[in-house]
């Protein structure tokens, strides 16, 4: 049986003992807590000892009990008020109903009357405990199942399903604090067996110098970014590069970190997401053990929606992407195989036929290039390649698949040497400064030093601080 404390407020003594004589308090479900001769000495108690009923006459020195009552009901909500008081008072006393007083008894206090009265409270305080053990019971339910809320609105986030106006108020109901103004994402892929040691040194280490929440999806360590500004994509890079090479060194996990674009509303994560999961994809043109920024990769590409019919081209395009000559011609069997089995009628071949075509040429104009230029004296596609037999189309495509690649590989070269000439110059211009460095270099150039220094090695053959250092003995 729940116990609950009371606090006797009097200033003659005689009536404490004749409340105490008369009722079996503890058979009840209460107990004497203390007693209290005036109001002041009352709300001093009050706030030490904390009861759960105040007694109190009204007629006190200092402070009577009605001034106590007002201020108890101020500063301690939780406690119940029962006043008695003599017989001229007690038309006084009904007057301040507003105090909410639990109970109003005369005296000389009966003692029937009082059990009665302290069984309606008993009965009221079970009430507000139980009502309390509820609500308490339920915010360790949520705080408990919090963790995995938040990372199912996440997993939601990244795929697409949270539309913008209720994107705030998930934020709120599972307590997200993530203002802003820009996010970004960063894909973590490693082998199986690091990847739970991985996910943690990332909570520790990362996620403790960039504002972020981590969680896995699909295999992955994920990071969703919280950034000040657009430009602050740079330097976190650079923390995810250093990352995935002391995994490596400590650890022994070969880690790539792929980075997406940045973009200025949580809703829209779903476009960095699906940028950095494809700057994964470029480890094996880049190498693993380190960052790849999406944006930093040549030649930069528009960040475009795919139109529904190119969603099945998607595996084509992301092998042209990559360039691999194998890759690209076993998709483009298995493409066409899909094709055929797809289509019921010869006019649903066409249009299938006419719609690849179209996913051509809006995947060229989105990476500059002219579909035009690979047509090999077709003068009408849309007339002409719905016309060729299996084994021909097959052919085509995979030569113009390939020759795409190959001008893209082309273009990203281009864009390194171009990079790295550009480099070469602010070297031959401020070689004389005495801050000129990696940092002040790539903060010119506007890539991260991960990302410079892969391309400047590779271009050059030397480290970037190598040339300078030999460039300033030469001069």
């Amino acid at each position: 049986m729940n116990q609950y404390t009371v606090l006797l407020v009097d200033d003659e003594e005689e009536v404490f003992q004749v409340i105490m004589k008369k009722l079996d308090w503890e058979s009840m479900g209460f107990s004497i807590a203390g007693y209290a001769r005036n109001g002041v000495e009352a709300l001093e108690m009050a706030e030490e000892l904390q009861p759960d009923v105040v007694m109190t006459d009204i007629k006190m020195p200092y402070m009577d009990g009605l001034e106590l009552s007002r201020r108890l009901n101020r500063d301690f909500q939780n406690i119940h008020i029962i006043i008695f008081t003599g017989f001229d008072e007690f038309e006084y006393a009904k007057e301040a109903v507003h105090l909410e007083v639990e109970e109003y008894m005369l005296k000389p206090i009966n003692a029937t009357e009082l059990s009665d009265c302290l069984k309606r409270l008993k009965d009221t305080l079970d009430r507000e405990r139980e009502e309390k053990l509820n609500v308490t019971r339920l915010e360790n339910y949520f705080n408990a199942a919090l963790p995995v809320l938040q990372n199912n609105f996440f997993v939601s986030l990244i795929e697409g399903r949270v539309t913008e106006e209720n994107c705030g108020k998930f934020f709120a109901a599972y307590q997200i604090d993530m203002k802003g103004p820009y996010y970004g994402c960063a894909v973590f892929h490693t082998s199986e067996h690091h990847a739970m040691s991985v996910e943690h040194e990332i909570k520790e280490r990362l996620a403790t110098e960039w504002k972020s929440r981590v969680f896995s999806y699909l295999g992955n360590t994920l990071m969703l970014i919280e950034l000040s500004s657009e430009d602050a994509i740079v330097q976190f890079t650079d923390s995810c590069d250093r990352f995935c090479k002391w995994a490596y060194r400590v650890m022994g996990a070969v880690v790539t970190a792929g980075i997406g674009r940045v973009c200025d509303n949580m809703a829209n994560i779903k476009t960095s997401y699906d940028g950095a999961r494809e700057a994964v994809s470029y480890r094996v043109l880049y190498g693993t053990k380190r960052a790849i920024n999406i944006a930093e990769l040549a030649p930069k590409e528009q960040e475009t929606t795919l139109q529904p019919e190119d969603t099945r081209m998607h595996d084509l395009f992301k092998a042209i992407h990559l360039g691999l000559k194998e890759e690209i011609e076993k998709v483009v069997v298995n493409e066409i195989e899909k094709l055929h089995s797809n289509a019921q009628t010869v006019s649903q071949y066409n249009l299938a036929i006419m719609e690849m075509v179209g996913a051509f040429y809006r995947f060229c104009a989105n990476n500059f290039l002219d579909f035009n230029d690979h047509l090999h004296g077709i003068q009408n596609p849309y007339e002409t390649i719905p016309q060729m037999d299996e084994s021909t189309l097959t052919a085509w495509m995979q030569e113009v698949s390939v020759e795409l690649g190959e001008q893209l590989k082309n273009a990203r070269n281009s864009t390194s040497r171009r990079l790295v000439t550009d480099a070469q110059n602010l070297v031959r211009e401020r070689y004389m400064e005495p801050d000129l460095s990696l940092d002040t270099v790539c903060s010119k150039l506007g890539v991260s030093n991960s990302y410079f220094s892969s391309m400047f090695k590779k271009e050059s053959g030397s480290s970037f601080i190598t040339y300078l250092t030999d460039y300033r003995m030469q001069q």
